[in-house]
């Protein structure tokens, strides 16, 4: 018979959302049990932003050192991969290793459970061979994993996904890439500038797909110059690996081969096995269905990437902040995803917020956009090497306000940041005209893009 043990709440899944769910539930006294199956964290530490933008980090030193001639003199590069991963395995992640996130939690007061867990009904979850009766909140936030297309002979392959990439010890000779999204285009950029010879396939017409159609061909242009192959609208229609070397076949009938291979067509939310149905969901679900307060039925919460809603650790952390509000009985707004920022790292840096111009047009809005070209801005001219970019606004014309910006260029992350204040405060169009910008800065191209905004 399983032992029958009464809580306050379950959390299963300890990624970045669930991990702040289940701390702060804690550190409010209540009795939390956090199941988790791989590393309290989650993927986010682990394999994915923090691992990757070393890696990036380091890749855009060398490109920087690579611009000196002809600017300020001469200089030679010579790269070594070795401190990268050692700082990957040592000050990132402990070597994958999770005990000082699992002892935070328990001297919070947490009980940590390492295993899988699901629902067995209305406040019973199934953990560890336990059966947990539930007095206030379940949590789901068992995140998201690789979507892996239906390309013939891909199950037979040992290709990589995100995880394999940030682990690996040695630079690679050759790599290729399947998927110009985010993760795609950021490690085929790091990559190459350690020396892989680095292919880019793409099924849509453009790199970044999600973004501006601008961005995609911008970014195209720089990665060809820095020699990686870009192939857009292109399938792949078949895969082997024979001999160390993968053989991947595009629909044309041209054959690409290279040492690795990496799979990144994007993330699916992880949602199989959990028991959806016995509390009245249905387990077919793409993404779990939840309101502005994060909930998904009685006494059931959603958050990160489970709720389908962008898959970004910052959503993961601002969801989790409403759900433990809302699992404490405080009022407090919905969820409010207007200005939803997200950041490409590549080098140029691709920043947006909100929606872009074909997002809004489907919305049906009246649409205006102004665009600006960051090399001709005075910043931008000054900047010289490595200074591709542009500022892209999207106006609702009717409101006189901005639903959607784009800002692409050297620190291109942190220029986005007043673009999504004006996003999320529904800043006047007229009102942001007649601001001051510094000169000579990256975020006064704004200027010159709201100047585009009027010559429609």
């Amino acid at each position: 018979m399983a032992k029958f043990i009464e809580v306050d709440a379950v959390v299963i899944g300890m990624g970045v959302g669930g991990e702040h769910v289940a701390e702060r539930l804690a550190e409010e006294g209540l009795d939390v049990v956090g199941v988790e199956a791989e590393l309290v964290g989650g993927e986010c530490p682990y394999w994915a932003c923090i691992p990757s933008k070393m890696m990036i980090r380091a890749g855009n030193l060398l490109a920087e050192a690579r611009r000196v001639p002809g600017m300020a003199g001469d200089s030679q590069v010579v790269a070594d991969f070795a401190p990268v991963a050692a700082r990957i395995r040592d000050d990132a992640t402990d070597d994958w290793n999770d005990q000082v996130a699992v002892d935070r939690f328990t001297r919070k007061g947490g009980h940590f459970v390492r295993g899988r867990a699901r629902l067995a009904g209305p406040g019973r979850v199934e953990a560890d061979g336990q059966v947990l009766a539930v007095r206030r909140a379940v949590v789901l936030a068992t995140g998201s994993r690789p979507q892996i297309p239906p390309v013939p002979g891909l199950d037979q392959v040992p290709y990589w996904t995100n995880r394999q990439a940030v682990s690996v010890k040695e630079p690679l000779a050759s790599l290729l890439v399947l998927g110009g999204g985010a993760v795609g285009v950021e490690l085929a950029q790091a990559f190459a500038r350690f020396g892989a010879a680095v292919t880019v396939v793409e099924a849509m017409e453009r790199l970044l797909p999600a973004e501006e159609s601008e961005v995609g061909t911008l970014l195209a242009d720089v990665l060809r110059e820095e020699g990686i192959s870009v192939r857009t609208g292109a399938r792949a229609t078949g895969v082997r690996h024979a001999d160390d070397v993968f053989r991947l076949t595009l629909d044309g009938g041209e054959e690409l081969t290279s040492q690795q291979l990496l799979v990144a067509t994007g993330r699916r939310p992880r949602l199989d096995g959990l028991g959806l149905e016995s509390v009245g969901l249905d387990p077919a679900v793409r993404a779990l269905p939840v309101d502005g307060q994060m909930r998904a039925a009685t006494g059931v919460w959603g958050v990160g990437d489970v709720t389908g809603q962008g898959l970004f650790t910052h959503v993961a952390m601002y969801q989790a902040e409403i759900a433990v509000r809302d699992i404490l009985g405080r009022p407090g707004p919905e969820a409010d995803y207007r200005a939803l920022p997200r950041v490409t790292f590549t080098d140029p840096e691709v920043g947006s917020v909100g929606l872009s111009e074909h997002a809004a047009r489907e919305r049906g809005l009246r649409v205006r956009t102004g665009t600006a070209w960051v090399p001709s801005s005075a910043r931008g001219w000054i900047h010289k090497a490595g200074n591709a970019g542009l500022i892209k606004l999207v106006e609702d014309a009717d409101r006189g306000v901005l639903v959607g910006a784009t800002s692409a260029g050297p620190a291109g992350g942190e220029v986005l940041y007043g673009l999504a204040v004006a996003v999320q405060a529904e800043v006047p169009v007229d009102g942001l005209r007649h601001m001051i910008y510094a000169y000579p800065t990256f975020h006064r191209a704004v200027e010159d893009a709201l100047a585009a905004l009027g010559h429609h």
